[in-house]
């Protein structure tokens, strides 16, 4: 999908001896939303969005090697070895000699023809990471301004972890002026390295320009315009993670420490074999224990107690990305971490009095079909007609934020329905979750709306799968988990004929092996990633291990 910026200028630091001055460049294709105050509370502000940097440029993903240099330089000890080898005969000395001068002209003219390229390349991609930064990444962060605070959105580049830093009003004083809404910001790198000449000694000012969107546009103003084709994967990914606050969640309250020492076990460890998991051990009224895997150490966290009524075992995976939230370790009074299940989102919350910033990880750091099979934040919930859903979206709009419990007694509407509307508008970009308050927001993720239709599925065969577990003609038969991991079975009825589903997912939540009777397991077996009958029984066993 394709998303367009403009913006009349560019953000901007301006740091003096004794006063700093922060410009974000709003989105003019959007509605006029504007905030200007001065920073109290200037360090955590500067450590909290130097956290949400770190989010914007996250990227776990496996990255090969360059072997460019590697290929060269075997091509040219090939020829060495060979000449050593040939020349051990005694036989063909003189015309080996030959051949080797040859090939060392050729290629020295190699190196003179390509040398500039490889030269110019490099260069290209330096400059273009130190002075266009922006165009390693896909999406400007998201700000919105409600009446309570003002709060920061971002995603990573890697389509896996979900940045939010929430300020409420107390951060600011000498609030001027203000206008309700949501807008892309212009965030370069430049602005990242500003923001680290931030003191307290220095008055800060914090503005969202509403000065762009006093430009007249006569024709001879300039605009930053970008068009961004979004991929798909990663649009769908910002909501899943996004609607993913809605769902029910262990809650555990942490101390800084307990996260540094997880941050600390990660980067003193290498795991060489799987499961690369963390297990949240959780016994009532005991300390809570995380073990991390394949070592089995356990890590002990005896200031935080676990205050549920249930003893639970919770693995989550992607555990390296926690090293995002270091730097907030200095600053924060304690972390609140939500789990949902296994192989499952998690979200980490760190409390700085009038600040908060919340870390949303997918189930998994790569963003593959795997990930879908495993939870589809998007799946069809209660259905509510679109008039209804209206009304709740008005009524939402006059305050811009409120709970569900105070939407349905003012509208005198049954809860589950109000929050089945809402949910509908997060999975559109168009409503958020507050885990922390517990209420839902008015926030525009994009100045279009989302089509669910046109992210909801990667290929045909997730639509089919989700139709067929919709139409309930999956029958789970048997679920069993050991050390090993998983292995279920099941039957799909698809078109009248019955398919017997055999699924083993390892320790890793990924999918080992499989069988099926359908056409396009036979024909590709996993080559071409599962068929739609084994999607539809893992999406029936996730879904009916969230209720």
């Amino acid at each position: 999908m394709e998303v367009t910026y403009r913006y009349a200028n560019k953000s901007q630091v301006n740091s003096g001896s004794k006063q700093t001055d922060m410009s974000f460049a709003p989105d003019m294709s959007r509605s006029p939303t504007y905030f200007i105050g001065e920073l109290k509370d200037k360090r955590r502000f500067r450590e909290a969005m130097s956290c949400l940097h770190n989010v914007v440029i996250s990227d776990l993903r496996f990255q090969p090697r360059n072997r460019d240099d590697y290929e060269r330089w075997l091509e040219a000890e090939e020829q060495r070895l060979l000449a050593e080898f040939v020349s051990q005969s005694g036989h063909v000395q003189k015309e080996l000699e030959e051949v080797k001068a040859e090939l060392a002209s050729m290629g020295k003219i190699a190196n003179d023809v390509m040398g500039p390229y490889y030269k110019a390349q490099a260069q290209y991609f330096k400059y273009l990471y130190k002075n266009d930064i922006d165009a390693w990444y896909v999406l400007d962060p998201v700000i919105t301004v409600h009446p309570d605070q003002v709060f920061f959105e971002c995603f990573s580049e890697d389509e896996s972890s979900y940045g939010k830093l929430s300020c409420q009003y107390d951060v600011f004083e000498n609030i001027s002026e203000q206008a309700y809404g949501t807008t892309n910001i212009d965030y370069s790198a430049g602005l990242y390295n500003e923001f680290q000449k931030i003191r307290d000694y220095r008055t800060t000012f914090l503005k969202i320009d509403p000065e762009g969107f006093n430009v007249q546009t006569s024709g001879h103003e300039v605009f930053d315009e970008k068009k961004i084709d979004l991929p798909e994967s990663w649009v769908r990914g910002f909501l899943q993670v996004s609607s993913a606050m809605t769902l029910p969640m262990v809650k555990l309250r942490l101390q800084p420490m307990d996260i540094h020492n997880l941050c600390l076990h990660l980067k003193c460890n290498k795991e060489r074999v799987g499961p690369r998991s963390m297990r949240f051990e959780l016994i009532p009224g005991q300390p809570i224990r995380v073990v991390m895997e394949p070592w089995n150490e356990i890590i002990r966290f005896d200031r935080s107690i676990y205050q549920g009524e249930t003893e639970r075992s919770i693995r989550v995976w992607g555990r390296r990305r926690l090293l995002i939230l270091e730097r907030l370790l200095p600053i924060a009074n304690s972390f609140d971490v939500f789990l949902m299940g296994d192989g499952l989102p998690s979200f980490y919350t760190a409390n700085m009095d009038t600040m908060s910033f919340t870390l949303g990880l997918s189930g998994w750091s790569a963003n593959d079909w795997s990930q879908a099979g495993n939870f589809d934040l998007l799946a069809p919930r209660e259905s509510v007609d679109q008039s209804t859903c209206q009304q709740v979206l008005s009524a939402l709009e006059e305050n811009h934020y409120e709970s569900a419990l105070s939407l349905s007694t003012r509208l005198s509407l049954d809860i589950s329905t109000v929050k089945s509307a809402l949910a509908l508008y997060s999975q559109s970009g168009q409503v958020l979750y507050d885990m922390e308050l517990d209420v839902y927001r008015l926030r525009h993720l994009y100045n279009e709306p989302i089509s669910i239709d046109d992210i909801r599925f990667d290929n045909e065969r997730e639509k089919k799968a989700a139709n067929f577990v919709q139409a309930d003609l999956v029958s789970v038969n048997n679920v069993e988990t050991n050390k090993n991991g998983t292995q279920m079975s099941g039957e799909i009825i698809d078109n009248g004929h019955e398919h017997q589903v055999i699924l083993s997912i390892d320790q890793d939540q990924r999918l080992i092996a499989g069988e099926c009777q359908c056409h396009f397991w036979h024909q590709n077996k996993l080559r071409q990633g599962p068929c739609e009958h084994m999607l539809a029984l893992r999406l029936k066993v996730s879904g009916e291990r969230l209720k």
